[in-house]
């Protein structure tokens, strides 16, 4: 390969500016690799330690979560035609039915680990839950 060939390529390479380029030909084969600065601008951010009377203070939800046993599919009721497990307001019972999780074709159900009045319903029917996410919240 001719020197020419090398620099026509080193000018595609600027041109478009690549950072790495290979170029094979026949029995020739070339590799470039270009350096290039990085560059590093510090940035400041400047934090208020008092919230301003405008700035939203995070209420800490009460009551006890259930969270999902498994990776799944949440369902809140037996079938598309049924009404779900439980509402909100609803009073349970440790053991009461939540909801179902649908794992490998397999429904499991998502049973109360303590009675209480049911606060929040954290999931929407048929969305996907993770392993220890929170599906339900009640009051015990």
């Amino acid at each position: 390969m001719d020197i020419k060939k090398i620099r026509e390529l080193l000018d595609l390479m600027e041109e478009k500016d690549l950072l790495n380029l290979e170029y094979g030909h026949d029995d020739k084969y070339i590799s470039l690799t270009r350096n290039t600065a990085v560059q590093t601008v510090a940035t400041t951010q400047v934090v208020s330690a008092t919230p301003s009377a405008t700035t939203p203070v995070a209420v800490k939800p009460s009551g006890q979560l259930e969270t999902s046993p498994m990776v799944g599919v949440f369902y809140s009721a037996p079938s598309p035609n049924d009404p779900p497990f439980v509402k909100v307001g609803q009073k349970v019972e440790a053991g009461d039915t939540l909801g179902i999780i649908e794992a490998m074709k397999i429904m499991n159900p998502l049973e109360a680990t303590q009675s209480g009045i049911i606060e929040e319903i954290l999931v929407k029917n048929a969305e996907v839950v993770e392993f220890g996410q929170p599906v339900i919240r009640y009051k015990a």
